[in-house]
């Protein structure tokens, strides 16, 4: 083995952990911040927000436990429907509707 076979070798490391740092910051860290975004906004909301599910319903929360909501639907007072927080894609606070 020759010392430029050597030099090429060690290219090709570097090279792959530059092209492994781009691929972190263009892909894995904004995945990442969406994440916490996404679980500071459940754990903010209360009861009485007006939410979207990831299915594009629109409902207010009515009740809440830890992993579950209860959320209406539309005009009809009695359409309750009991779903995860996960489930949830959107939050709009009780009091930011009026303003």
């Amino acid at each position: 083995m020759n010392a430029s076979s050597g030099m090429g070798m060690v290219g090709a490391i570097v090279w792959m952990v530059i092209l492994f740092g781009i691929m972190y910051f263009l892909m894995l860290r904004p995945q990442k911040k969406e994440q916490k975004r996404l679980q500071a906004m459940l754990n903010d909301m209360e009861v009485g927000d007006s939410i979207v599910t990831t299915g594009g319903f629109y409902g207010v929360v009515i009740d809440m436990t830890e992993e579950d909501v209860i959320v209406e639907f539309g005009n009809n007072k009695n359409c309750r429907i009991p779903m995860r927080k996960q489930a949830i894609a959107e939050v709009e606070k009780a009091g930011s509707a009026a303003e």
